[in-house]
């Protein structure tokens, strides 16, 4: 009864208008943030490069296991004179992307600092529960017939693992390589985080007797 009545509640929940989803997405600049959401978003990518000054974000509608989603995708700027402009975009998130250049060490190895700094600006009621996901991008970067990459995904995976069991993807958004895997990854991770946090205790309503002190209060003083 009670497991019925848990999923009836979440059902109503999906049953009103869309759900948003808010996702972050954090890392240093020019490792290809903007454009795995617009190629995401408007299946469009740009070779121009165009710094994100602040914040931007975009929406997408989307349907996940039978629920209609509406993900709001912010794309917080990059570059270390716009970072605390960042602090403000923590709060609220249901979810995070951080994206790193898998042709570029420094922007791999930075990944500690930002999730940190997450953890400690957007204070999640469980930091160790809360969905991340991990995207190393630019994988279809080459330098005449050889790869540029430096950071391998036996590498990137053994970090993720490490802190938790952290989801990761490998993507390319020039040539539209996972990049939809990756938002629906962690938009149905963010779900099913929120439908664990519902679950708490109903319990059952007790009928009390009150005939007796009815009864009682009836009688002559």
């Amino acid at each position: 009864m009670l497991a019925r009545r848990l999923k009836e509640r979440r059902e109503r929940r999906y049953e009103r208008a869309n759900d948003i989803l808010t996702i972050r997405c954090f890392h240093t600049h020019r490792v290809g943030k903007t454009s795995l959401m617009s190629q995401y978003v408007n299946n469009k990518f740009s070779k121009q490069y165009k710094a994100t000054i602040g914040a931007d974000f975009m929406t997408k509608e989307i349907v996940i296991d039978d629920t209609i989603v509406t993900l709001q995708i912010w794309d917080t700027a990059g570059q270390e004179r716009f970072q605390s402009l960042g602090v403000s975009f923590y709060r609220g998130a249901d979810c995070v992307m951080c994206v790193y250049d898998v042709n570029v060490a420094k922007s791999f190895e930075s990944l500690e600092n930002w999730r940190n700094e997450f953890l400690v600006q957007a204070s999640p009621s469980n930091p160790e529960k809360f969905p991340f996901v991990i995207v190393g991008n630019k994988i279809d970067v080459e330098e005449g017939k050889e790869s540029k990459r430096v950071i391998s995904e036996k590498k990137a995976k053994s970090w993720c693992t490490s802190k938790g069991g952290l989801m990761h993807f490998e993507t390319s958004a020039k040539e539209d390589i996972n990049v939809a895997t990756a938002f629906e990854a962690v938009a149905r991770s963010a779900i099913q985080n929120e439908s664990k946090d519902e679950d708490v205790y109903l319990p059952d309503t007790i009928q009390v007797d009150t005939s007796g002190a009815k009864a009682a209060n009836s009688g002559c003083c």
